[in-house]
């Protein structure tokens, strides 16, 4: 597999055209058997997972999803990423810890106006400064914890 051109990119994603009409791709991916993923479709869309008992928390999957270009051509779009559930988890605390560090921003531009000590919510920007970093090694970590699989 070639390397990925952006190296921060946490969930890669790719798109290929296909030399078979969608519904024949769809059904090649049902078939599929094999005991070390689980391939599940939902209309044009197809998940391949890890199986539940070799899962662990960062365990990715492969969404796939078709697209018929022609009667005989399809488009294939892919997106590797964790769980769903994960990745919202994730996100949900990125989109926490950037509220924060607004509000406390607010709380020091206003103590800062009000010639009052700003440096508590200061230090909590800071720290939380810190802690959008390791959010962010963390999903790296994750990202490299699931690259065997």
């Amino acid at each position: 597999m070639s390397q990925l051109p952006n190296d921060i990119v946490l969930r890669p994603r790719f798109k290929m055209e296909v030399n078979l009409p969608e519904e024949t791709l769809l059904e090649r991916f049902e078939k599929l058997e094999a005991k070390d993923f689980v391939v599940s479709r939902v209309t044009h869309h197809v998940f391949i997972r890890i199986p539940k008992a070799k899962q662990h928390f960062w365990s990715p999957q492969l969404h796939l999803e078709t697209e018929p270009i022609d009667d005989q051509k399809s488009l294939l779009r892919g997106l590797f990423g964790p769980n769903p559930g994960i990745w919202t988890l994730f996100m949900f605390a990125h989109f926490a810890v950037a509220i924060i560090f607004i509000a406390l921003g607010i709380w020091a531009y206003t103590n800062w106006s009000l010639e009052r000590d700003f440096i508590g919510p200061l230090a909590g920007m800071l720290l939380l400064v810190l802690i959008w970093f390791l959010l962010y090694f963390a999903g790296r970590m994750g990202k490299s914890a699931g690259k065997d699989e």
